[in-house]
């Protein structure tokens, strides 16, 4: 019976378990006012845009060559995958 209990902690556990920020909700919260540069790289070309307040997941986060922290993001409402942020740009729930 202790097995049987075992088992399904570990499998509990493991299902609970989830990369760093995965499928987090977080919202961008750019301090300047401005909108979120969404860039290829970690502080590479933009290739976009996000305004403040909206929803994205963290899939993957990262460091720049300056030490600084990134997020590799999707949009939190379907997982399409939008680009690199700076990732004290968005607060995470």
């Amino acid at each position: 019976m202790w097995r049987f209990a075992l088992a399904l902690l570990t499998i509990l556990a493991l299902a609970s378990a989830s990369p760093a920020g995965a499928q987090s909700r977080c919202k961008v919260m750019d301090p300047t006012g401005t909108p979120l540069n969404l860039r290829a790289a970690p502080d590479g070309k933009i290739v976009g845009t996000l305004s403040n307040g909206a929803f994205v997941s963290v899939v993957k986060e990262g460091v720049g060559a300056d030490g600084k922290p990134w997020a590799y993001i999707a949009r939190y409402q379907d997982d399409v995958a939008l680009g690199w942020v700076f990732r004290e740009f968005i607060a995470c729930y």
